[in-house]
């Protein structure tokens, strides 16, 4: 994709950054010139870092796990831009097994909120006036879908997050917004869309057949296809926008 952001003296924060959504936007800020801090539970972030451009910096820690939170960002004492992009999606179904469906029932509201608010809490007083923080929810955070209980209620709680924040920050200058992507190509997408199938006897064909007749724009994108959104709302054109969740969609939803 074409660059038009110049993110160069900028110090960015990704999380949930070693794959997916949160890779292609680690990416776009990497390409845009930005000093780069991409976290993930996972030590795939230190391979994803030694592959991207320009200064980066590998993190990991579980963001549900706030003594870890803590100390792993310590080392961050100015931020421009914080990306709150880490996240589970798994299926919850309401008749699925007790106690593995209520454990990761738990595990998602823990990961997608809890953890969303540690690293923001604990990354406050580093963010500098004037600063963007961008959170990643989803076109279920104002819909829903049967059998992702967990998912869509943490993602419509992202969208509160979103909102309240914005109100609390706003003396400060800084731009709260969410980001509600569609349907991407990432392997946690790829897995809902399988069980989606498994579950309903239909295929997995069938079912991006029922996706693309409910978009605009047909068709299943790519992570890539939504980094620019974020480097938008991490700009400054994007200066008078805050407490907005943003819908990049190919036209899926509507509101």
């Amino acid at each position: 994709m074409t660059i038009a952001f110049n993110f160069t003296g900028k110090k960015v924060l990704v999380t949930g950054a070693s794959s997916g959504i949160g890779l292609g936007i680690a990416k776009a800020f990497a390409d845009a010139g930005a000093e780069l801090f991409i976290l993930a539970e996972n030590a795939q972030i230190f391979d994803v870092a030694k592959e991207l451009p320009g200064n980066v910096t590998a993190l990991q820690c579980d963001i549900s796990d706030r003594a870890a939170v803590t100390e792993v960002l310590s080392v961050i004492t100015e931020l421009d831009v914080l990306v709150n992009n880490a996240g589970l999606e798994r299926p919850t179904p309401l008749n699925g097994p007790i106690p593995q469906t209520d454990d990761t029932f738990d595990k998602i509201l823990s990961v997608n909120i809890s953890g969303t608010s540690h690293v923001t809490r604990t990354l406050l007083n580093a963010l500098n006036d004037g600063g963007k923080v961008i959170l990643t929810s989803s076109i279920w955070g104002k819909t829903s879908v049967a059998e992702f209980s967990a998912y869509a209620a943490s993602k419509h709680a992202m969208i509160g997050l979103t909102r309240t924040w914005a109100q609390e920050l706003g003396p400060r200058n800084i731009c709260v917004n969410a980001v509600c992507p569609g349907w991407i190509k990432t392997e946690s997408a790829m897995a809902s869309l399988k069980n989606m199938s498994e579950t309903s006897g239909r295929s997995e064909a069938d079912i991006e057949a029922e996706i693309s007749a409910t978009q605009a724009i047909t068709g299943l994108m790519l992570p890539d296809d939504i980094a620019g959104l974020y480097l938008f709302l991490a700009s400054s054109a994007a200066n008078n926008i805050t407490g907005q969740a943003i819908n990049i969609d190919r036209g899926e939803v509507m509101a």
